[in-house]
């Protein structure tokens, strides 16, 4: 039992409860995500069963696509509306002032990740250092907002949909909205509508899943340029011998025998081994 699942996380459950109650399901302890959703967030989490474990680095870096909605004049600690208020301000701001300052987040942008994420320094959470107070300096991060679109406003409330890179965080996204307007804003709603090739529309509740809604590993990896290695070319591959391949460098699925057998690496004409699948 090997493949990919397309969870619909539901307000309140975590990622590791999902996790959790997918290896109950499977009787696996081999189960992982591809990317955390919040506990108040919800939708689409993709898990990953068996050997899709070990993919999962891979489809980590799929572009997401979020729908989410900003509290304007409002600050927490948590730059979500579930933590503590900050500041409370008045708003005094045009439509046309919020959507420019929306629209200008979009690009190749640098974000200081938030105190409350599970990102480790000095081999800590910041959730838990931020749980005991503390407040550290954080690096800004490369991240990539591709598309800031469908917003709307409704006095104070400001919904939009969001397509960005790994590693974005919403919460800080809306933050620095606030900021930028000079009122302060909080994230108030979340709800990841795509990861990938995975959408909404056929998410499922953990409860409802079955065996029978696993994605194989096959189809997963479409995405990915193919090699198909012959008989001569596959015993050098599986003992970790380089393949002279005339193919342009890059990550590729190695097929031997019609059977995807894992990702090799192409670099200098050189086929080289990177991940097992088999």
């Amino acid at each position: 039992m090997d493949g990919f699942l397309n969870v619909y996380k539901e307000k309140g459950a975590t990622s590791h409860d999902i996790v959790n109650k997918i290896r109950k399901i499977f009787n696996t302890k081999k189960v992982g995500h591809t990317g955390t959703l919040d506990p108040n967030a919800t939708g689409v989490l993709v898990v990953a069963v068996g050997k899709a474990t070990k993919l999962i680095e891979y489809l980590e870096n799929a572009i997401k696509t979020y729908e989410a909605e900003l509290t304007l004049g409002i600050t927490t600690d948590t730059e979500d509306i579930w933590g503590n208020v900050l500041t409370n301000n008045k708003v005094d701001v045009t439509d046309e002032q919020i959507v420019t300052a929306i629209k200008s987040f979009i690009g190749n942008i640098k974000q200081v990740p938030p105190m409350y994420s599970a990102l480790k320094i000095n081999g800590k959470k910041l959730y838990e250092l931020a749980r005991e107070g503390k407040v550290i300096d954080r690096q800004p991060r490369d991240i990539t907002i591709y598309d800031i679109y469908d917003i709307k406003i409704n006095d104070e409330k400001v919904s939009f949909i969001v397509k960005c890179s790994k590693g974005t965080y919403i919460r800080t996204l809306c933050k620095d909205i606030g900021e930028k307007l000079l009122v302060g804003a909080t994230m108030s709603e979340l709800k990841r509508i795509e990861a990938g090739s995975f959408t909404i529309d056929s998410a499922k509740k953990v409860d409802d899943i079955t065996e029978s809604d696993l994605i194989p590993i096959n189809e997963m990896i479409k995405f990915m340029p193919k090699i198909e290695l012959n008989e001569n070319e596959e015993s050098k591959y599986i003992n970790g011998i380089k393949i002279e391949k005339d193919f342009t460098d890059g990550e590729y699925a190695v097929f031997i025998k019609d059977e995807f057998y894992g990702i090799g690496v192409i670099k200098d004409k050189l086929l080289k081994g990177h991940k097992k699948i088999l």
